[in-house]
C-alpha cells in the first residue's frame, strides 16, 4: 500500500544553515522565507527569529531583493514600470522597498526598450485595419507595463503616429 512520504520536521538549530543556503543562493522576499521555514515544520514566532537573524547577517535583505527583481525584469525581459511595480507589491514587499528598487532603471535603457518593443511588435502585427492594429499594440505595449504618455512618444519618434 502506499503511504505518502512523511515531512522530515527541522529544530530551529537544524534549519538555519539550510535556510541560510536557500538565501545565499538567490535573493529572496521575507514572505518567501517565511513560507519555507514554515515547511521544514517551525512555527511563525521560531521562523520569525530566524528571519531576524538572516536580516542582520545581511543574507536576508528586501532592498537588495527589490533592486535585483528590477534589474532583471526591466533588463532582460523589457517591462515597464507598471508591471514591475504590480509584481513588487504582489511579493509583499514595502513601498520603500518598491521605490528603491525602481531607482535601478535607466531611463534610457527603458526607453529603448520601449523603441525596440514597438518597432518588434508593428513587425509583427497582421492586423490590417490601422485603428485595430495600434489599438493593438497599444494593449500589448501597455500590458509589458509601460505607461500610456511614453507609449505615444514613442510612436511619434518612430513616425508611426
Amino acid at each position: 500500500m502506499f503511504q505518502p512520504k512523511k515531512k522530515k520536521v527541522y529544530t530551529k538549530k537544524e534549519a538555519l544553515p539550510k535556510i541560510a543556503a536557500y538565501c545565499a543562493y538567490q535573493e529572496r522576499t521575507q514572505n518567501e522565507v517565511r513560507a519555507k521555514l514554515l515547511d521544514y515544520g517551525l512555527d511563525l514566532e521560531e521562523a520569525d527569529e530566524l528571519i531576524i537573524l538572516l536580516t542582520q547577517e545581511k543574507l536576508l535583505d528586501e532592498e537588495r531583493y527589490a533592486q535585483a527583481f528590477v534589474r532583471g525584469k526591466y533588463g532582460l525581459k523589457r517591462w515597464g514600470r507598471r508591471k514591475i511595480q504590480l509584481g513588487l507589491k504582489a511579493k509583499g514587499l514595502s513601498d520603500y522597498c518598491i521605490r528603491k528598487g525602481l531607482q535601478e532603471i535607466d531611463p534610457e535603457v527603458y526607453w529603448s526598450n520601449l523603441l525596440y518593443l514597438l518597432e518588434k511588435k508593428n513587425a509583427s502585427e497582421t492586423e490590417r485595419n490601422p485603428l485595430a492594429r495600434r489599438q493593438k499594440i497599444h494593449y500589448f505595449l501597455q500590458s509589458k507595463g509601460y505607461e500610456l504618455d511614453l507609449i505615444q512618444d514613442a510612436w511619434r519618434e518612430l513616425g508611426l503616429g
